[in-house]
């Protein structure tokens, strides 16, 4: 008989909503919008076409549905015995040379044969179905720092640039581009400071990250429970496109969206959709960023009752996009040892809530990735953003934690 004793999952209290804002939370609740798609659809003098210029319809291999995916594209690549032993010699090269852990590059990393098939990813990603999962890495056979080493080293092959995740670590100014996701409700001191569902086994809805591909990598996964869901954007697009267009309207217009790191600037007014025209060396895109958080708060940090409310079609957008998203999601089935790369331009993504025990706790790695060979363009209204990720980082200035800590964006405490 086992004697393994679960922990359940952790479920926040609902951060209070300020004054003005639509009934809505950041659990979406089905019956609520629904209501509210009736009660507006009622209401009538919704537009009846997308916007001017924008599409009524995407194609391309970034149209997919779940239920579908899988007949056509196989997104797992499983690493091959020759991979492995090329990526452990890697690893012995890099630590041979004693430089920091952001030094860790394609030069510094050097994967002769694998380097051509995770190029070839890296254009899958930009140019074909938005997602892949790497299956394989043998996160047993390596200390935490060589797990990180690894982790870094394959990915500077996809994507080389890394993001600056957090702007401080142990209370220090810091270019901290390595963020720990894992349930830290159970820490002393940390539970009334979470401010993302992240740090929570807890589900996390629909939603995108920041910059250009965000990266999983799966130490450890839950003991039942927190299934990885993708949806593509695009096809969502187009489901709002031929249903409710009004819809795209309010999405492609300017929301007031809360910034958490940043003193002195409590909010930005920007779009959550943005459309590219086609051009000669390009095809027409459409791309989505957004987090219903910063729309709606969670746990310990609610929405700012300074700032604006967000409109009763806003808080119908954010349901639909969540619920949409859910309909034609694909489950990734992130086992331990996978390293997940989507596009975060044009995939969002979702995860189920969990729960550990004392053996098995989910505890994933996190990269904020750009490929500057295959980079979209970035939109007008996030070039700032992008600046604030991607710029002014060197090999010494990178901070790798190697254990969890809840970063700035998502701490009471900040």
């Amino acid at each position: 008989m086992s004697t393994t004793s679960v922990i359940t999952s952790t479920v926040l209290e609902a951060a209070p909503a300020p004054p003005g804002q639509p009934d809505i939370s950041y659990h979406p609740s089905y019956e609520k919008w629904q209501a509210r798609v009736t009660r507006r659809l009622q209401e009538g003098n919704l537009p009846r076409s997308v916007p001017e210029g924008f599409p009524e319809k995407l194609t391309g291999d970034l149209v997919w549905e779940g239920q579908t995916v899988a007949e056509t594209y196989n997104w797992t690549y499983v690493l091959t015995p020759e991979h492995l032993a090329e990526i452990d010699q890697a690893v012995k090269h890099f630590k041979g040379l004693r430089k920091p852990l952001g030094a860790v590059s394609q030069e510094t990393f050097p994967l002769p044969t694998l380097h051509a098939e995770l190029r070839r990813l890296s254009a899958e990603l930009h140019l074909g179905h938005g997602f892949f999962v790497l299956r394989g890495l043998r996160v047993d056979d390596y200390t935490r720092e060589e797990n990180v080493i690894i982790y870094a080293g394959v990915s500077a092959h996809v994507a080389p640039q890394r993001a600056r995740q957090d702007h401080k670590f142990n209370g220090e100014r810091a270019d901290v581009v390595l963020a720990h996701i894992k349930d830290l409700t159970g820490s002393a001191g940390e539970r009334g400071l979470i401010g993302s569902p992240a740090y929570t086994t807890d589900k996390q809805v629909f939603h995108t990250d920041t910059g250009d591909i965000i990266s999983l990598f799966a130490l450890e996964t839950s003991a039942a429970g927190g299934a990885s869901k993708i949806a593509s954007t695009w096809r969502v697009y187009n489901e709002i496109a031929r249903t409710r267009p009004d819809l795209i309207h309010t999405l492609s217009q300017d929301w007031p969206t809360e910034v958490f790191d940043k003193p002195g600037t409590p909010y930005v007014q920007r779009p959550l959709v943005f459309h590219f025209p086609a051009t000669d060396s390009r095809p027409e895109r459409i791309a989505l960023q957004y987090a219903r958080r910063t729309f709606v708060g969670f746990g310990a940090l609610p929405r700012n009752p300074n700032i604006p409310p967000i409109t009763e079609a806003q808080a119908e957008a954010l349901d639909t996009l969540h619920f949409l998203g859910d309909r034609f999601c694909v489950n990734t089935d992130f086992q331990k040892g996978d390293v997940q790369y989507i596009n975060n331009l044009a995939v969002f993504h979702a995860r189920d809530g969990f729960t550990d025990t004392p053996e098995k706790r989910r505890h994933l790695l996190r990269l904020w990735l750009r490929d500057p060979e295959n980079a979209w363009e970035t939109p007008a209204a996030l070039r700032s953003r992008w600046e604030d990720l991607y710029n002014d980082i060197t090999p010494e200035s990178q901070v790798f934690p190697l254990e969890p800590y809840i970063r700035s964006a998502s701490n009471k405490g900040r």
